[in-house]
């Protein structure tokens, strides 16, 4: 439950630094509780491209937050 809260909080900072397709699959898997299954329906690929594309994702939030560090501001 702390990542998903953590991923929001980076996505609302972050979010526009995404492509349009990172941003749909975030969205769908975190705002929308889409299972991987229901995106890869949806999407027409594989569970496995959805994965990866939400693992990609994730680790630019991350990467954005380490170099920027606007969450560690916002919380001060």
């Amino acid at each position: 439950m702390e990542d998903f809260i953590y991923f929001n909080e980076l996505y609302d900072l972050y979010g526009e630094l995404l492509t349009d397709k990172q941003r749909e699959y975030f969205e769908d898997y975190y705002f929308n509780n889409l299972s991987f299954a229901e995106m890869a329906e949806a999407y027409d690929v594989s569970r496995n491209a959805i994965f990866k594309q939400l693992h990609i994702t994730t680790d630019k939030l991350e990467e954005y937050e380490k170099k920027l560090g606007l969450l560690k501001m916002v919380k001060k």
